[in-house]
């Protein structure tokens, strides 16, 4: 599926100045795009090669946060380097935490103590009640905590669709002048995401069910939702070196053939995901990009996304 942009027969915005926009990641930045289209850009703070696990902001950063009209993000389970900049921010300043959003499909990591573990989904709840505390969120601040809340939620395409309709209704909010075509950006959008599911599900229903290993832990709401399974990772986070135990629990799979496809991942070094599978029989995949950090970044950046991470696992499970 080839992605389109659908213009609007919109005659110049009756708001002079659409809302200052600031998103954390590509595949936000992608779906604000989109909601906004033709009114305006929003601002993509993790750059190009950025890694959301371990990154600072630039002093015009944290600027351009406090002066944001909107910041949408994942939330500081994914990016506690934004959690302080956040709070800098007066009390009232709109924000959408995504993960917390109220629709938001969400799992949790089972554990981060042993060297293997089962992910336990979520139903659709109300973060606010019963996630009220930092401590119940499992995250860490000074790094991305893979315990507790499963923050890679954008990799499921139908939390796309909610927060497509969540940024909208957002935006309507502080530009009423255009909610109009905010609302209709975002049905257009969620239209293309329902096709580009489909397109994603028809890639990979030829490997549903191949063991893969990915070098991090970040590819659970992507496997639940097509089926793909993940019987292992390198590492539990980015931040993480795997443990001994964890390697050796790996390797012992590959070499029993319990492994079909290993994969490195961008902005991290080949050269162990090569070393676990060199003599098992494993094939090395091309390397998998859950945030989207090598792609260039706008509203068709989501699409390719999901697009690349399915065709790189069908390219090496199916081959």
């Amino acid at each position: 599926m080839r992605y389109i942009i659908t213009l609007l027969a919109i005659a110049t915005p009756a708001f002079a100045e659409v809302p200052k926009v600031v998103t954390d990641i590509p595949p936000v930045h992608s779906l604000v795009a989109q909601v906004m289209g033709d009114l305006g850009q929003p601002d993509l703070l993790l750059a190009s090669g950025g890694d959301p696990h371990d990154f600072q902001l630039k002093p015009s950063q944290a600027g351009a946060v406090a002066r944001a009209d909107l910041v949408v993000w994942i939330g500081p389970e994914l990016t506690p380097w934004l959690d302080t900049a956040m709070k800098n921010r007066p009390g009232d300043a709109p924000a959408l935490a995504l993960l917390d959003a109220k629709g938001t499909m969400r799992r949790t990591y089972a554990s981060s103590e042993g060297d293997d573990h089962d992910h336990a989904a979520e139903a659709d709840h109300d973060h606010d009640a019963e996630h009220g505390q930092d401590a119940e969120h499992g995250h860490d601040h000074a790094g991305h905590s893979h315990s507790g809340e499963d923050p890679h939620a954008w990799l499921d395409p139908g939390n796309a669709q909610v927060w497509l309709g969540l940024i909208a209704a957002e935006l309507g909010r502080l530009d009423s002048d255009n909610a109009a075509v905010y609302a209709a950006n975002a049905k257009a959008a969620g239209e293309r995401i329902a096709a580009l599911d489909a397109e994603v599900a028809a890639i990979l229903a030829p490997v549903k069910g191949s063991p893969l290993v990915s070098f991090h832990d970040a590819f659970g709401y992507f496997a639940e939702h097509y089926g793909v399974e993940f019987v292992g990772s390198i590492a539990l986070g980015d931040a993480s070196s795997p443990g001994a135990a964890r390697l050796k629990d790996l390797r012992s799979k590959m070499e029993a053939g319990q492994v079909l496809c290993i994969f490195p991942e961008v902005q991290h070094d080949p050269a162990l995901v090569t070393q676990m599978a060199e003599g098992t029989g494993a094939r090395i995949g091309a390397a998998l990009d859950p945030v989207g950090s090598s792609l260039e970044p706008g509203p068709g950046a989501y699409e390719a996304l999901l697009t690349g991470m399915a065709q790189t696992i069908a390219d090496c499970a199916g081959g």
